[in-house]
């Protein structure tokens, strides 16, 4: 079983398995206090995407690649958006996704394959079904994490479809630790939502 999970990080550079696990750390640490509705989601999802930028423009995954570089984007954004207050209390607390914020989230995800479809066409990287499914997962991902950084919780639903996709993609690739992490990531990401639900009801 060992063998059949992690033979393919025989040939791997040293660095770049260090490097994987350092951003599964902060991935998960990142998922965990966005559970929790906790601002420190932002730093440490930044330290995540981050270091996933490089990993996966190493790996010619392009698609989840841009989202991670967007993932840094948005992390700057949805930390000033979450830490905006009227007094006391935070300015945008977590609500459900209106009809305009459905709207943007389905222009951000047919917008996003399309250029990703791009990306993929111009360097060529058309050579695996994985990148079929990686330009799919990437629209998904950019429409979720547009909803989280608006604190709509609707945003939970996005992350555990795109993770679920996520878990057999990589693992065909060859990242085993990264499958296992969008597998913590997925059950995180169902307490999550039950957790942003109950706070939403209260």
């Amino acid at each position: 079983m060992f063998e059949f999970l992690f033979s393919q990080y025989k040939n791997y550079p040293t660095h770049e398995i260090i490097l994987e696990l350092i951003a599964i750390f902060f991935g998960l640490l990142s998922v965990w206090f966005a559970k929790k509705n906790n601002i420190l989601v932002f730093p440490t999802g930044i330290i995540n995407t981050g270091i996933y930028v490089y990993l996966l423009w190493k790996w010619d995954l392009l698609g989840d690649m841009i989202i991670n570089f967007y993932y840094v984007v948005m992390s700057v954004y949805g930390w000033y958006h979450w830490s905006r207050k009227k007094g006391e209390q935070n300015q945008y607390e977590i609500a459900i996704a209106s009809k305009k914020d459905w709207f943007y989230s389905f222009y951000i995800f047919t917008a996003t394959i399309l250029l990703v479809v791009g990306v993929y066409l111009f360097f060529g990287k058309f050579t695996h079904w994985t990148s079929y499914v990686d330009t799919f997962v990437t629209g998904i991902f950019f429409a979720g994490m547009w909803l989280m950084a608006r604190r709509k919780i609707e945003n939970w639903l996005f992350w555990i479809i795109g993770d679920i996709i996520s878990i057999p993609m990589y693992f065909v690739k060859g990242y085993t630790f990264t499958s296992m992490q969008y597998l913590i990531f997925t059950i995180i990401a169902f307490y999550g939502y039950q957790e942003w639900k109950k706070k939403l009801q209260q």
